[in-house]
């Protein structure tokens, strides 16, 4: 890992959308893992008192662009293609959601860009709450292909 993912990584939870939310994100130092978790508060609460489906989605939203433009390093293009939400309790305490790679998707997404010149894997989140219990899920699509080296 760089000095400025590094960086970038110990930040993450000042930047005001997550710091206005009360979102809080904990790299794992195997660099293809994050965990998030969010308090229900009065800043993220909606007029039913359950959390904002904005909030929700909020903490979910990088990740999987970010671990993979770590994984796959500086020759590919990681964009956000597209997302979905599902909604599918309210939630009424903290929640949380895993974002994890595993090595092996890495490579098949490799071996896809090679082939077809672009991949656009799908990433499936779920944001949970206290008790284990599956409040949103999140489906995350990845834009990936090599960059042109202008040769």
């Amino acid at each position: 890992m760089t000095t400025r993912q590094r960086i970038l990584r110990k930040l993450v939870n000042l930047y005001p959308p997550f710091l206005g939310a009360g979102i809080r994100i904990k790299f794992d130092d195997t660099a293809n893992k994050v965990l998030v978790s969010m308090k229900l508060t009065w800043y993220n609460r909606n007029y039913v008192g359950t959390h904002f489906g904005g909030s929700l989605y909020t903490m979910c939203d990088p990740f999987y662009m970010i671990l993979l433009m770590d994984m796959l390093g500086k020759e590919y293009i990681v964009w956000d293609k597209s997302a979905k939400i599902e909604f599918l309790r309210p939630g009424r305490s903290t929640v949380h959601a895993e974002f994890y790679i595993p090595d092996e998707t890495v490579k098949l997404i490799k071996k896809e860009v090679d082939e077809k010149g672009k991949a656009v894997p799908e990433f499936v989140a779920q944001v949970k709450d206290e008790q284990d219990e599956v409040v949103a899920r999140v489906h995350k699509y990845i834009y990936v292909r090599k960059k042109d080296t202008g040769k």
